[in-house]
């Protein structure tokens, strides 16, 4: 199969460990991500959804309220 080249935006330290990797390290990587790309599109189209739902549903147990989310995602 044909490669294509895929843009994914991620965290600075993210990007930094990647870029520090070694070349043998970066095809690892790589070849781990493309396996789970795969399987995450071989899912049933509402899963994202559910998953979604259920990572709220933890987030709300462990308290994760409206206004915290705000200020996580407003830095405050």
């Amino acid at each position: 199969m044909p490669e294509a080249a895929i843009t994914i935006p991620v965290d600075a330290e993210t990007a930094r460990a990647y870029h520090a990797a070694s070349p043998d390290e970066r095809k690892k990587i790589q070849l781990l991500l493309r396996l789970r790309l795969r399987e995450l599109a071989m899912l049933p189209t509402d899963s994202l959804g559910k998953i979604m739902d259920d990572i709220g549903a933890k987030a709300r147990e462990r308290g994760l309220t409206p206004e915290i989310l705000e200020a996580l995602l407003h830095d405050e």
